[in-house]
């Protein structure tokens, strides 16, 4: 049997990352107004699909604290599944960043279930949020990364 010790230990760092970021700011985690920074890591199945495990085991330990409960577990782990999923087979790192906007959708959907708010307020909060922190924060993020040799030989598989 041979075992994948790189994949094993990059993708076990990315849970710890998204856990521990969400986690730290978990005020702004979680709710209407959300501001977790640690989804700028979605991008990382745009350099290697390999990422993606990480990535949604990380939400689904984050979302094991949501004041949500087991409905933030199964909708926001689903939600970070298809944002995966699509940005691993994007193009384009724009188009890649946009992912995570479009299916906060789910997200948005959840809280208007459970806090009984309009959706379009959901939406727009939870999709804002969304574009901030991936296309406007981790965009540029990720372009330097992808344009230094060093840094994206390191994340790379």
């Amino acid at each position: 049997m041979n075992i994948d010790y790189n994949f094993i230990t990059k993708n076990t760092v990315i849970i710890c990352l998204y856990f521990i970021i969400s986690i730290f700011i978990s005020p702004v985690s979680y709710g209407v107004i959300q501001f977790r920074i640690s989804e700028i890591l979605v991008l990382l199945p745009f350099i290697d699909k390999r990422y993606s495990i990480g990535i949604i085991l990380g939400c689904l330990a984050t979302n094991f604290f949501s004041p949500f409960g087991i409905i933030d577990m199964i909708f926001g782990t689903f939600a970070t599944f298809l944002t995966v999923i699509m940005v691993s087979k994007s193009r384009s790192l724009f188009i890649a960043s946009l992912w995570p906007t479009i299916f906060s959708i789910i997200i948005s959907i959840q809280i208007t279930l459970i806090q009984n708010i309009p959706i379009l307020i959901s939406s727009m909060q939870i999709m804002i949020s969304e574009f901030i922190i991936v296309t406007i924060i981790g965009y540029p993020l990720f372009k330097i990364i992808i344009k230094n040799p060093k840094l994206y030989n390191m994340i790379k598989f």
